[in-house]
């Protein structure tokens, strides 16, 4: 149990003992005491004058003489200021922790809570590589698996290939067009590049294809433009010539977008690739067979990027094999009533109760639409597991998407529906600005990660501090440098906030970096090689004298990882993880280096007693194990020497 945890246990059994009301512990509020006050921990005191009849200050009072009496081991003193009970805590309480937990080499896990999540993240394309904006979404997904894991909760961590499409059949068609019967074994390229590079190719001829029916729909020429969309196309660019649009900057530009997305439909590749659609969805076996080639490039090369990155699922889903899964819940809720059919046949579900709109579920021709696919995963996986919350980890711009599927699987009545939930998080964007899929100039994941560990290298040499490194070592520290450098600029930012991803801050060595972080651990276990620490002995040891200022906050940061992680878990945020490392390392190395006239005042090898080099020893391990800990959860390795 945490400080926090005891305190809360201990000032509710006060609370009963001098009020005679039973509150739960969890409902008090404990803080950490301001640097401003005496004491380590502070509890609200307000919320408990209504039972006690008195003034803050004098509950305050009353409070802090029943724990002080009644909990002398933990409790070694206290001062109230107006409505906030700060208390001291016994230093003996520090040092038997240091005790219990130094060599704890799964500190922080909680026992099994009994419930099971469902972690769904990476979800690539198969018609290109992994990106930037995948790696955000794999080391969120992947450091929040093992944030449930070590908070007691049974996670399958899920992946949803989205393997089938329009997107698929460009990079296809492009291939069967223009490649020659390349490969990646006779090119020598990756897979997914191979098939991602045909993926721009496709969308470089398509820009040419669709400039000239720009120009000339624009010219109110609609020769040759599909019947489907002719009524549409023509609406749209009599409102785009009105001189009141024109005038209006904001809305010419998105009238003028809708009419290149339909300039872009009436192309000739495009229809090509309508076509490569319909043969899939019919079974075409020539399609089917390069369709399956194809995509089994691009799995060899995601495996590859996966294992580089550290990232790994338990279950995987195909979009190929879903998509139709939805259509059995539309009927179920067209026989409920909770759906209903139009005119045109189509099937749709109205929220304007909730504040939303009409959404169309199936067409008149009765094929299925995303949602209807992603309701009938929804089921697919509940019932593969049972689980008790299903997490998605995709961008915020799914965000109206993800509270409309939950709406209506409430109103479906299915039992995964109060377990749906949407981690969403804000986009990343490099120095230089926005990444565009379809110009080829998104950053891809493993060029950066290439990126990251040559800068790495490059970091390591000009340090000249690597002379004694065998080059297998040197290769293992820069990738563990390189890809920890990534992984922590990504996460250390909360997920909801976008942000801009820097390469050259994120491996800066004094900055709120991995790492400054790996760098701490490094020189702890360099310290602890020093005066190779009998652990046996060191187990038997508990600390009796006083703690100097840094001793002891050291012990009290390590000591708060227990809550830490739980509220990691709460928010659903690494972020709280990463700040938590940074500030442990940040405080060890204040106390590695304070001097006083010249002497080291936290020396462990000069230590002024065996006693103390016994305590900061134990101090050194527990910081350490800490800071790997919490690194670990957010998929970075640390080094034992740098």
């Amino acid at each position: 149990m945490s400080v926090v945890q005891t305190i809360k246990t201990a000032a509710a059994a006060a609370i009963k003992a001098l009020y005679e009301q039973a509150i739960p512990a969890k409902d008090i509020a404990i803080n950490t005491t301001k640097p401003e006050f005496e004491g380590e921990y502070t509890i609200l005191v307000f919320p408990f004058t209504k039972f006690s009849k008195l003034k803050p200050e004098e509950t305050g009072e009353q409070l802090g003489t029943y724990l002080t009496a009644h909990y002398p081991d933990l409790v070694a003193g206290f001062n109230v200021i107006k409505g906030f009970l700060n208390l001291h805590i016994r230093e003996q309480y520090w040092a038997q922790y240091l005790q219990q937990h130094f060599n704890n080499r799964n500190i922080g896990k909680k026992p099994a809570n009994g419930k099971k999540v469902m972690v769904e993240y990476s979800s690539p394309n198969t018609n290109k590589p992994l990106h930037l904006g995948h790696l955000r979404n794999n080391f969120l997904g992947f450091s929040i698996s093992e944030i449930l894991k070590a908070n007691g909760y049974e996670v399958i961590k899920a992946n949803l290939v989205n393997d089938r499409g329009i997107h698929i059949c460009k990079s296809m068609l492009a291939w069967q067009l223009f490649s020659h019967g390349d490969t990646p074994k006779s090119t020598g390229i990756k897979g997914d590049h191979l098939v991602g590079d045909y993926y721009v190719k496709f969308e470089g001829i398509l820009k040419e294809q669709a400039e000239p029916v720009l120009d000339r729909v624009l010219k109110s020429d609609f020769k040759d433009i599909d019947a489907a969309d002719l009524l549409k196309m023509e609406k749209l660019v009599n409102t785009y010539h009105k001189p009141e649009v024109q005038q209006d900057k904001e809305k010419s530009t998105k009238i003028l977008d809708e009419i290149k997305e339909l300039a872009r439909k009436n192309t000739e590749i495009m229809q090509q690739a309508k076509i490569m659609l319909q043969q899939w969805e019919a079974g075409n076996p020539e399609v089917r067979a390069l369709w399956a080639t194809m995509n089994s490039w691009v799995y060899e090369g995601f495996e590859q990027t996966y294992n580089r990155l550290g990232i790994n699922f338990d279950k995987m889903y195909y979009e190929s094999n879903t998509y139709l899964l939805g259509k059995d819940l539309v009927e179920e809720g067209l026989r409920k009533g909770v759906l209903f059919k139009k005119e045109d046949n189509s099937v749709w579900i109205d929220l304007t109760a909730e504040g939303l709109d009409e959404k169309l579920l199936l067409r008149g021709d009765g094929t299925s639409v995303y949602m209807t696919q992603d309701l009938g995963t929804a089921r697919l996986k509940y019932d593969d597991y049972k689980m008790d919350q299903s997490i998605y980890v995709v961008a915020d711009e799914q965000n109206y998407h993800f509270k409309v599927l939950q709406l209506i699987m409430k109103k479906l009545q299915e039992p995964s529906a109060e377990g749906i939930f949407h981690l969403s998080y804000g986009m990343v964007e490099l120095p230089e600005g926005k990444m565009k899929s379809r110009e080829g100039t998104v950053v891809d994941a493993d060029d950066l990660v290439d990126e990251m560990i040559k800068a790495s290298e490059e970091q390591a040499q000009e340090s000249g501090k690597f002379k004694d490194f065998a080059e297998d070592e040197l290769q293992e520290l820069y990738n563990m440098v390189g890809i920890g450098a990534m992984k922590f600029f990504l996460l250390r930012v909360d997920p909801k906030k976008r942000m801009v991803f820097d390469p050259k801050e994120s491996i800066e060595l004094h900055g709120f970096t991995s790492v400054f972080v790996q760098y701490a651990h490094a020189r702890i276990k360099s310290i602890l090689r020093e005066v190779t620490p009998d652990t046996d002995k060191l187990e038997g040891f508990c600390h009796k004298g006083s703690l100097l200022p840094l001793e002891k906050e050291l012990i009290i940061l390590n000591e708060q990882f227990d809550t830490v992680l739980e509220d990691a878990q709460k928010e659903m945020s690494p972020s709280v993880i990463a700040n938590y490392a940074f500030q442990l390392a940040q405080l060890f190395n204040s106390f590695y280096a304070e001097k006083v006239a010249g002497k080291y005042t936290y020396s462990i090898r000069d230590a002024e007693t065996p006693e103390k080099m016994k305590l900061r020893t134990q101090i050194g391990m527990l910081t350490a194990r800490t800071i790997a800990r919490s690194m670990k959860l957010l998929g970075i390795d640390v080094p034992e020497k740098m």
